[in-house]
């Protein structure tokens, strides 16, 4: 017997939560990026760790709070935290693999092209390996076309991203450029959520391990917002982001034009020994002769 899917159990509610999520990490995560190629000197490998960490837990965030509004109408849900925890890690350091590829190589053709690949398999990786927590009264299968569909539209969404990190600067750019990817990753979680199908067990009335969905709804907006909010606290707190390569770059060289410099000599001004005092110079050793011993030059 096939259950009953609805993936909009509360109306719009969920699915704009969930893009909202997805837009912030993705925003964030992209400043830093950014914030990483404006200033070399800066600890990048920070910063690029900061952006993966954003754009994973937002994407992350973005698939369990759409999954809220996921149910099967004849059984209740559950979640194994073990592996909703595991499918976080993945999206953040599959992302992070993704994010130091461009990061060190650029935007280059073959770097992109790895970089989106990996991270778009990831991505994919995270959403199944989250569908895998669930725990139900039946099993999960899955039309294999539009499981394609849903890897390729996350490696495409994850391409589309790394090139807007390293090839937007503008903070209005880099906006938009969110709000694209946020279409990007929650087309990508519903494409694959109208590939899952759902066949009951025999008995209704069997239990299974596993925590429900509103037990997880605390923490994982606790957990992921929080660190959402301290790095956008960081952001919005660098002047290089905040205000931009240009006027950064404006402000530096005032700076540099404003401080004094010394004057140039002119012909006939005592050079800088003189003007600091007499300068002491060891007299040179004479130079010796070639005369014979016992024989004098006259």
């Amino acid at each position: 017997m096939d259950g009953t899917v609805d993936g909009f159990r509360y109306g719009a509610v969920t699915p704009v939560a969930a893009y909202v999520m997805a837009c912030l990490g993705g925003a964030l995560g992209l400043r830093c990026i950014v914030r990483s190629l404006l200033d070399e000197v800066s600890w990048k490998p920070g910063w690029l760790a900061l952006g993966a960490a954003s754009i994973g837990c937002g994407i992350w965030t973005m698939h369990f709070i759409a999954m809220i509004g996921f149910q099967v109408e004849e059984t209740r849900i559950g979640y194994d935290v073990g592996l909703t925890v595991l499918s976080l890690a993945v999206a953040i350091v599959v992302v992070g693999i993704g994010v130091f590829i461009v990061g060190y190589r650029g935007a280059s053709k073959a770097s992109l092209s790895v970089a989106g690949v990996i991270t778009g398999l990831g991505v994919a990786a995270m959403h199944y390996l989250g569908m895998a927590a669930m725990r139900l009264n039946g099993s999960i299968h899955y039309d294999a076309f539009t499981v394609a569909l849903s890897v390729l539209i996350a490696i495409f969404a994850a391409t589309a991203a790394l090139w807007a990190a390293v090839s937007i600067r503008g903070f209005v750019a880099s906006l938009g450029a969110s709000l694209v990817m946020g279409v990007a990753v929650s087309g990508m979680h519903y494409t694959g959520m109208a590939a899952v199908g759902v066949h009951l067990h025999g008995n209704p009335d069997a239990s299974w391990a596993g925590d429900s969905p509103h037990s997880l709804l605390l923490p994982m907006l606790l957990g992921p917002f929080i660190f959402l909010v301290l790095a956008g606290v960081v952001v919005m707190f660098d002047p290089l982001l905040v205000l931009g390569e240009g006027d950064w770059s404006h402000g530096q060289r005032k700076k540099a034009a404003d401080t004094p410099k010394p004057a140039a000599a002119r012909p006939g001004d005592p050079s800088p020994e003189a003007q600091d005092g007499p300068v002491w110079r060891r007299r040179p050793e004479p130079e010796a002769t070639s005369t014979p011993p016992g024989r004098h030059q006259w």
